[in-house]
């Protein structure tokens, strides 16, 4: 899948819209297979985005856990120390 999708359930504060939006967007980028629509359909991949982040939107924001949420500093932390561990 995309790199560029993100985790965004369960961290404090909350997903941004535009968080969701961008997820959204690269989801629909992949599907798609093109990073930017011709002109022709430019409307379909426009509203395809808007219907993905809308349901996005609304799972991420009605999802319940017990865990504690999670801390962006410290995901990207991780995230950055695998980097390091996979490529030298």
């Amino acid at each position: 899948m995309c790199r560029n999708i993100r985790t965004l359930a369960n961290f404090d504060p909350p997903a941004t819209d535009d968080e969701i939006r961008a997820s959204a967007l690269q989801f629909v980028r992949k599907l798609s297979g093109n990073a930017r629509p011709s002109h022709i359909n430019e409307a379909v991949f426009d509203r395809a985005v808007d219907e993905v982040t809308a349901a996005a939107h609304k799972l991420v924001h009605s999802l319940h856990t017990n865990a504690p949420p999670r801390n962006r500093a410290v995901e990207m932390q991780k995230a950055r120390e695998r980097t390091r561990e996979r490529f030298g």
